[in-house]
């Protein structure tokens, strides 16, 4: 059986995409201000922010348990406003053997929208869906949106 997958969430927003894009590709250490009931703490252990190559190290909650996560900035793309993150520590590779998430800032006419995907590849068959871990980002998306609309 296969044990890789992809999921793919669109979120609509009603606050300035070029943000949202600046947040996740300079300013990831800004979302445990804008979110601080899910992220704990987002620290840059090398390399600088905003480059292909950075190591961010994530503390955040989800379900009431605190989890970590040790990530690589894999690829940064202006032209279509995404960042790639590669996880390469923390409790998710308990489950999976890669996990990939790509945060895409869609600021095309007057409709702007997030776009959440994951590539993964499970360790085990009965390692579930990563549902949880992308309500996890849409929430932050939302808080993300709320704190720019204050």
């Amino acid at each position: 059986m296969d044990l890789s997958g992809k999921m793919v969430k669109q979120v609509e927003i009603l606050s300035d995409g070029i943000v949202f894009y600046e947040i996740f590709r300079y300013r990831l250490y800004l979302i445990s201000e804008m979110s601080p009931v899910n992220i704990q703490g987002v620290d840059l252990l090398e390399g600088n922010w905003g480059t292909v190559g950075s190591v961010i190290f994530f503390k955040y909650t989800i379900d009431g348990k605190e989890k970590t996560a040790k990530d690589i900035v894999e690829a940064i793309d202006e032209e279509t406003k995404s960042v790639t993150f590669k996880i390469v520590e923390g409790d998710l590779m308990e489950l999976y053997k890669t996990f990939i998430i790509i945060v895409q800032v869609d600021t095309k006419g007057e409709h702007n929208s997030v776009t959440w995907t994951f590539h993964y590849e499970k360790l085990k068959e009965d390692v579930e869906e990563p549902n949880a871990l992308m309500n996890f980002c849409i929430e932050i998306t939302k808080d993300i949106e709320t704190y720019h609309l204050k």
